[in-house]
C-alpha cells in the first residue's frame, strides 16, 4: 500500500468529522482548543492525511456530541465495516453534496421557509436554472425548447 496515499476509513473518518463539525458551526479553531492541538492538526484529521487514534476519537466524538460510531457509518465498501447496502448513485450524490458547506447551508436554509408553496416555487426555480447549465448536447436530446 502506498504510504502517501491516506487510508479510505482515514479519509471517511475525517470527512465525518468535518461534516459533524460544520453541522455544529464549530471552526477547526475552537474544536482543536477543545483538544489542545492547532487546527492545523484539524485539518490533517480532517482530511484523512494524519490517522485519528482511538482516544483522541473519543475526546472528538464527546467535543461534537455524538457517539464514537457516528465516525464509522456509510464506511467505505471492503472495510469491515461496510455492512451496510451499498449506496444507489443518488444516494451518494446527495451524501456527497450535505457533506460540503454550500449544501448543508442551502439544506438549514429552505428547511427554515415554513410556506409549503414557498418551497415549491423555490425547488421550481432551482430545477430550472439546473437546466440552464446543462450543456448544450443534453437540451438538444431532451427535446424542450429552451
Amino acid at each position: 500500500m502506498d504510504q502517501k496515499k491516506p487510508n479510505p476509513i482515514d479519509v471517511h473518518v475525517g470527512a465525518r468529522i468535518r461534516l459533524r463539525r460544520t453541522m455544529m458551526r464549530m471552526s477547526q479553531e475552537k474544536l482543536g482548543a477543545g483538544l489542545g492541538i492547532t487546527f492545523q492538526q484539524v485539518q490533517k484529521y480532517e482530511k484523512g492525511s494524519n490517522r485519528v487514534g482511538a482516544s483522541r476519537l473519543q475526546q472528538i466524538a464527546i467535543i461534537l456530541n455524538v457517539p464514537v460510531s457516528y465516525f464509522f457509518a456509510e464506511a467505505p465498501d471492503g472495510s469491515p465495516l461496510s455492512d451496510r447496502r451499498p449506496f444507489l448513485p443518488e444516494e451518494e450524490a446527495v451524501s456527497a453534496f450535505l457533506a460540503t458547506r454550500e449544501g448543508l447551508e442551502l439544506n438549514r436554509a429552505f428547511q427554515r421557509v415554513a410556506d409549503a408553496k414557498l418551497r415549491q416555487n423555490i425547488l421550481q426555480l432551482v430545477t430550472s436554472l439546473g437546466r440552464t447549465s446543462e450543456p448544450e448536447h443534453d437540451q438538444a436530446d431532451s427535446g424542450v425548447a429552451r
